[in-house]
Formats: C-alpha cells, structure tokens, sequence
C-alpha cells in the first residue's frame, strides 16, 4: 500500500537511497592487489641497502608543470616488500609530504605489472610482492607541482623549477636512509642551468647525471635550475667553496652592484669568525628571485633553499622582507644539520620526529640569523635594532602564553602543519622561531654581564658548533648538552634560567625582555612607525595598528589581524572583516590614522562601518592613547651591549 503510493520520482530516490546497503552486502567480483592482511611495516635496520637505486626525472614539461618520474629500485628476494613516500620532512618539522602530489604510480618487474596496495593505518606506505627471479622493480610516475598557490607550493614555472627528491621518490622500508644509496639524473630543459650541492658525474645534451648519495644526503640537496641564471663566488680563494647560484624570473633581476656582492660575502666571513669550523666541503646557496616559484626557506647541511623577490638586488632600499633569510638557512649548517636535536635524529623519512629543542634549533639561528645579517650588512644596525622592537613588541602582546607555554609552540608544526590561524595572539604559533630569539639575547646579554663583557654567547657557539672542523657526520645534542655548553662558558643555573622562560604560564607571564634591558635598551613606543616597519610594511602593503586599536590591515582596507583583548577584538572585529568607512568617510589607512590621533581628545571616537561577508555594521572604538608603534629606547647609564652584539666581527 504504502509502495502503490509513491511517485515515480519517489520511488527511484528510494532506490538509490538503498543502493549502497544493498551492494554492501555483495561480494567484489576482483580480488584484493595482496593477500589480506597486509604485511606488517619492517623495522628499520642500519644495514646497507643492496645496490644502487637511480632515480630519473624529466623536468621539460613546463607548460603543464609535470615532473616525469622513473626509478629503478634493486631487490635481493621474492615476496612481500614495503615501498615508502617520505612522510616527515626535515626543516619541515612535521608530517607533510606532500603525497597527493604523486600520481599515475605504476610498478613492473621482469616486464610484469606489479600491483601495489597502500597500506590503511600509514598511507604513506605501499606493499608490493616481488614476484620471483626479478632483480629490480621499476617505477613509472609522475610528480605534479601545484600549478597556483592556493594548491600548494609552485616548484615548476616557465622559467624556473626546484626538484625537492623527497617528493619524487618511493624508497624500500626496514632501512636507515643513510644505508640506501641512489644515483639521480634529471633531464633539464634546453639552455637551462642550475645549482645544487650534488656532485656533477656526466653529461649527454641536457641529460645531467649525478654521483651516487645515501638517500639521506639526496634529499638533503636540492636543486634549483632556470632559464636565468647567474653564480657568484662567495669565498674566492676559501678553504672551501662558497656559491650563491641565482635563478631569477626575468634576467634583469640578477644584476647586482659590486657592493651587494661584498656583502653577501661578508656574510660567509662572519659566519666563519663565529663559529671558527666548517662542516661542509662546499657549500651552495639556492636562490629563486621570483614572484612565480612558490616561496620557502630551508636549510641544508651543504646548501639551502631560498625565495626572495625579484627586486632584491635591484630594489635594495625599499625591499627589507628576505634581508636576514640567508643568513638564517646558512646558520643552520652548524645549527640543526650538523649539530642536530637527539629526538630528531631517526632512521629514515618515515620515523616521527619530535620537536622539544625547536627553540635552540630553530630559535638560537633566528638570533644569530639577525646578528649576523647585522654584522655582515644585510641589515644596518639601526635595521636590526627596529626589527627587534617589532619582535619584542609582537611577543610582548602575546597573551596566549596565559595558557599555552612557548615550549609546547615547538609541537605546533606536527599540530597545525602551518596552516593559517584566525587568533595567533591567543592560540599561538610556532613562537619557538622569535620568542627563542629573545630568550637566545637574554643568554647573551646575561653571559656578557656575568663575565663583565669578557665573553659571550659567541663562546658558546664556538664551543659546541665550532668542533670538529670538517666533520660532516650529525653530531646530536640535548637539553642537558645545552646546559652544559652554557656552564663551560659561565657559570648559572642555566637550567632553571631556560625552563623559567620555556615552561611559565599564567596571567603573569611575560615575554622574555629582560635581555634587551640588559642590553642597554627597553622597548618603547611612539606615534610614527620606523623606518625600517614604513619600509617594510610599505613592501608587504600592510598597515599596523596592533598597538593602538589592536588590528592590522592589508589591502583593500581588510582586516588581516585582530588583537586578542585588545578594543577591536572587544568590539567584535575579525580577520576577514573589511573596513569600509572611518568616520563617515571612505576607509583608508591615513584615515584610520588620522581618526585614531582624533580620539586622544576623550570626547572623540573612532567609528567604523564593517563588511563582514553580505552584513553591515556600524562599530565604535572607545580608545584615546593615540597612534602607538614599536622602537628601542636607550636606557642612559647602562652598558650598551646590544650595539656590541650587532657589531661586526674582525677576528
């Protein structure tokens, strides 16, 4: 009865309704690739790996941004295999490789199709079965860059590329990655060059061949190659060889002055007078000067990845962003690759990592990426210093540290995989970088003060990354390594004084300035921004009143920040919000500033109209203290150790 009643619409909807639990309960008519269960994932042993894996990769297709992938993988036996994709990324902190873009996966051996099967509770894991007499399987496939932003990092454009193995490979599970050697080659497109650390074995046309390396030294030397390209010698007549190697998205834009060049090159002298050892036998700057190629910055042990925009030669005054990142990534030579945290050293690509030393790793290299961006003359002093009053200023006002410690920021790349976040000044981020520059200049202001100026935390970078010279083998360290290092160079309670500043929560917490005031300087604020923030923000085309109404905006008057707690965030204002009028005039940021001036009269107001998506709304600011923006202010009669610290080395 109740059938004979439904339409013909009704019924059909009913069906499909039904469909799934209907063909549930019918048996496949193909069977499984492999035997269920899966294999388990083998344990990784620190045994050579039996022959030489090659690796072949076709960077020519440009117009479709495709990475053609053959690999030849040798195998000893018949029978289950496990294949991985490199899942934890070192410099990346966490597990994002990018797995969806690898495709059209095919696998032979003995010219037979070989089926794969992913493995369900680690998908970066494939099972296969060597099938018997094969010597090798040979893998098809292809990597896919992103062709826009919005789906990830752009490694491939019509005049440049940047070949990252690790997103290109499988590698035979139950191995470390320094047991399994490979031999890569690359066909480049026609007139292109390029740099990377590997070493050049043979070349036939555009086909270049490169000398076999543990998968762990492939991934970690990236190449990067272009239609403009341009090498500089950084160190001529160096014990060992120092290359910039620029790829740029218009010629032009490798036209530096002789000054520029000299520059760079203090930057490797004083890398040199700091730490007083090498752990490299040559060492290879990769630099993309592009608005195209996706950004980064990633260190490596002989080389590093670095985007910056094309106008940072020829737009040397009014581009301030990228000024320090080379000298950051060429830090972490010594910090993070050679002497590396213990709980990062693992076996291979597909080991979890942890994270707890972050803010020696990544934090003392954020200090001494600014040190020595200053000593070198990447940045002026006066740079650097109105940089610093920006970071105190932005940690000073981080009041998530009333419930999240700095020292559980460093789990925030495995957390949050650096995915935007609405509320940094409530939920955090990865503070470990720029709040562990502070702690860094605390240590080296208090090592200054202890030994009345006799050493600094330059004794300690020689002491414990200043060893060893020449040795390239990972030297792993820990918090109690740390400590003591601290201990050799004065004495403290070091332990104390690090987890005091790592561990404290609660409504009294506060950022670590003690080492600017022991530094000669305090953070202060006025009504115009410096020099070195107009500049900067200018090039970002953001406009800051964090310190004011608590908000920052960015073109098109929207609203990019909200400052938790602050007037804004009490009146409700969002990121993603736009500022449509100040005042009953059309927004823009002179008006803004023009209102906010106004209101330091108490019977004025700053009112603005809000477009929050297809709604209106008219908001009032009660605030009255004016125009507020961050710079450093000398503390008279106290030592000046913080001009010190930014002087240039001279031995």
């Amino acid at each position: 009865m109740i059938r004979s009643r439904l339409s013909a619409a009704g019924l059909a909807l009913l069906l499909v309704s039904a469909a799934p639990a209907a063909l549930a309960q019918q048996a496949s008519t193909y069977p499984p690739a492999l035997p269920a269960p899966q294999s388990p994932i083998p344990e990784a042993w620190d045994v050579a790996y039996p022959g030489v894996i090659t690796l072949d990769i076709d960077a020519t297709n440009l117009a479709q941004h495709i990475f053609g992938v053959t690999e030849t993988i040798p195998v000893s036996q018949a029978g289950p295999m496990t294949l991985f994709f490199p899942e934890w990324l070192p410099g990346n902190h966490g597990p994002v490789g990018p797995i969806a873009q690898l495709a059209g996966i095919e696998i032979t051996a003995n010219d037979q199709r070989v089926e794969w099967v992913r493995d369900t509770l680690s998908p970066f894991a494939y099972h296969v079965t060597v099938p018997a007499g094969a010597t090798e399987l040979k893998i098809k496939m292809q990597h896919l860059s992103p062709t826009s932003g919005n789906q990830g990092r752009v490694t491939m454009t019509p005049e440049m590329l940047n070949i990252q193995w690790e997103k290109m490979l499988l590698y035979p599970a139950g191995h470390w990655s320094r047991n399994i050697m490979v031999q890569p080659t690359v066909k480049f497109p026609t007139g292109w060059r390029f740099g990377t650390a590997l070493e050049p074995e043979t070349k036939t046309g555009d086909v270049q061949t490169f000398k076999p390396v543990n998968l762990e030294v492939l991934i970690d030397s990236p190449v990067f190659a272009g239609l403009h390209y341009r090498q500089i010698d950084l160190n001529p007549g160096g014990r060992s060889p120092v290359r910039a190697n620029f790829v740029a998205d218009e010629a032009k834009n490798l036209e530096a002055t002789d000054e520029q060049i000299q520059i760079l090159r203090n930057l490797v002298d004083q890398m040199d007078r700091l730490y007083g050892a090498r752990h490299f036998d040559h060492y290879d700057f990769l630099i993309a000067m592009t608005d195209k190629l996706g950004g980064i910055g990633l260190e490596h042990h002989r080389s590093s990845e670095n985007s910056v925009d094309p106008e940072f030669f020829t737009g040397w005054a009014t581009h301030l962003g990228d000024r320090d990142l080379l000298s950051h990534e060429m830090n972490h030579s010594w910090d993070g690759k050679w002497r590396r945290p213990a709980d990062q050293l693992v076996p291979n690509f597909n080991s979890p990592m942890q994270n707890s030393l972050l803010w020696v790793y990544e934090g003392q290299t954020q200090y001494y990426g600014q040190v020595v961006a200053a000593r070198s003359g990447l940045l002026t002093k006066d740079q650097a210093m109105e940089s610093l009053a920006m970071t105190a200023a932005t940690y000073d006002a981080r009041v998530g540290r009333q419930w999240r410690a700095l020292q559980d920021t460093t789990n925030d790349p495995i957390i949050s995989q650096r995915q935007p976040k609405p509320w940094l000044a409530w939920q955090r981020d990865e503070d470990y970088y720029s709040e562990g520059q502070l702690i860094w200049l605390d240590v080296d202001t208090t090592i200054r003060e202890k030994t009345n100026g006799r050493k600094s935390l330059d004794d300690f970078a020689k002491a414990f990354y200043g060893v060893q010279d020449g040795s390239f083998e990972p030297a792993p360290y820990t918090f109690e390594d740390v400590v003591a290092a601290l201990n050799g160079v004065v004495a403290n309670d070091w332990t104390s004084f690090l987890r005091t500043r790592l561990d404290a929560t609660g409504p009294d917490a506060h950022a670590p300035l003690d080492g600017l005031t022991r530094g000669g300087w305090r953070l202060a604020y006025g009504e115009t921004p410096t020099a070195y923030q107009k500049t900067l923000f200018g090039e970002l085309k953001r406009n800051d009143f964090t310190y004011s109404l608590g908000l920052q905006t960015g073109e098109n008057n929207a609203i990019r920040s909200v400052q938790w707690g602050s007037p804004a965030f009490d009146a409700g204002l969002a990121p993603g919000m736009e500022i449509v009028a100040v005042n009953g005039q059309a927004s823009n940021p002179d008006r803004l500033a023009a209102a906010v001036t106004a209101a330091k009269d108490p019977a004025a107001s700053v009112t603005l109209i809000i477009k929050d998506g297809d709604q209106y709304k008219t908001v009032v600011l009660p605030y009255h203290d004016g125009l507020r923006y961050p710079r450093l202010e000398r503390i008279e009669g106290t030592a000046d150790r913080l001009s010190d610290i930014l002087t240039p080395r001279k031995r």
